[in-house]
């Protein structure tokens, strides 16, 4: 069997899916498997455990985003139930206002 899901940092509460993976693959999660709940693409986030609304993203240990809406271990983390913290707070205004 070909490991579809990798950690990139200890403290990341995300894997990162390095294989194709189909709805009901068995996938190693939260220190057990479950079965996947959708198909997912190589490059994407899976939840290493339970990421309630509001719970930083963490990936290469640092926080890359938060939850909008909850996710279950081996659940698809995307934008479609996240949001990018460092977008939202760069914006082309704070870039100009920073050098006055």
């Amino acid at each position: 069997m070909t490991n579809q899901l990798i950690l990139l940092h200890p403290d990341d509460n995300v894997l990162i899916c390095v294989a194709p993976i189909a709805a009901g693959d068995i996938l190693p999660v939260s220190g057990g498997t479950i079965p996947a709940r959708e198909g997912i693409t190589v490059g994407h986030k899976v939840a290493r455990g339970t990421l309630a609304p509001g719970d930083k993203v963490i990936k290469y240990g640092a926080p890359i985003g938060s939850m909008t809406v909850g996710a279950e271990a081996g659940e698809w983390v995307h934008m479609h139930n996240m949001k990018s913290d460092y977008i939202a707070s760069h914006t082309r205004a704070t870039v100009t206002e920073s050098r006055t």
